[in-house]
């Protein structure tokens, strides 16, 4: 904990999609300095994705869990709400970790809303983080946006119809989030729309089982919920195929390990540092409970 710290507040940090190379200079000193680390979890024994970015990046965090119930969003961040406003009560400064932007689709925002009407005074800031599109847009090759071009940034949550709304002007890319599971459904509207060439797609992004591909090669199986898609503008074409030169070759949808169900959150066995991150944080459970 650094002397510089300002005592009490909530800091929303970006830790960018997956790779921890990607968690910036300032996201590691706010989790360093912060009091407590909090990050998202599926369940209390399951190492989410944003923690296994920052047992990377940040050897050593301590790292405490909120679960989140995909079911039951609002308990859920009633119960975060309340864990941060004790830990604000008590003169702490939190770091709330959260994949790619805390700003973006992020349980965040949520859970700081809510804290903001328990506690109206509170100092609540923000890290800003690199999204998984321009992760994607990077490996992938894509120009995303050029000159006057616009871009709509949409989630699929409700189904495919989201994207109806979004291709009708040619010169807007339009980015895609957690709507993997409607992979098929999206690339028959693309097609139909004329967008289908120069769509990327890409899930567990800088993870283990990491896919990338074009939309076209996918449109059979629906891949992970946190899958994102890229759609350029038309007459854009993407650099995929170059990019992936010497890559193994794998398909979107296959060996996915990521539920749909899960928030912000996945266990992918082949990672050994997540393995151990999940062994360390149920050493960590096991200590506190053999202490009280």
């Amino acid at each position: 904990m650094s002397d510089q710290a300002a005592p009490g507040g909530l800091i929303g940090v970006g830790v960018g999609p997956g790779d921890p190379e990607l968690m910036t200079v300032r996201a590691v000193r706010v989790v360093r300095e912060a009091h407590r680390v909090l990050a998202p979890s599926s369940a209390i024994d399951a190492v989410g994705r944003a923690e296994s970015i920052v047992r990377q990046a940040c050897p050593g965090a301590r790292i405490e869990r909120l679960v989140f119930d995909m079911g039951e969003a609002a308990a859920s961040i009633d119960e975060a709400a309340k864990t941060v406003v004790a830990g604000l009560d008590a003169g702490q400064r939190l770091a709330f970790v959260t994949l790619g932007d805390p700003n973006v689709y992020s349980t965040f925002s949520s859970v700081a809303a809510r804290v903001r009407e328990l506690r109206p005074r509170s100092v609540i800031e923000t890290v800003p983080g690199i999204m998984a599109f321009q992760e994607l847009a990077s490996r992938s090759g894509t120009v995303v946006l050029q000159n006057t071009e616009r871009l709509a940034l949409i989630t699929a949550l409700d189904g495919p119809a989201a994207l109806d709304g979004a291709l009708g002007d040619p010169t807007e890319a339009v980015v895609v989030y957690k709507g993997g599971r409607h992979l098929p459904a999206m690339a028959k509207r693309l097609a139909a729309a004329g967008r289908l060439d120069g769509a990327v797609v890409g899930e567990l992004l800088g993870l283990p089982g990491e896919q990338i591909g074009p939309v076209a090669d996918a449109a059979e199986s629906p891949a992970a919920y946190l899958a994102t898609l890229i759609v350029p503008p038309v007459n854009r074409k993407s650099d995929l195929r170059e990019a992936q030169k010497g890559r193994p070759d794998r398909r979107i949808g296959e060996q996915s390990e990521l539920d749909p169900s899960e928030l912000e959150s996945s266990r992918p066995e082949a990672d050994d540092a997540v393995r151990r991150a999940e062994l360390a944080g149920r050493a960590e459970l096991a200590g506190r409970a053999e202490r009280a």
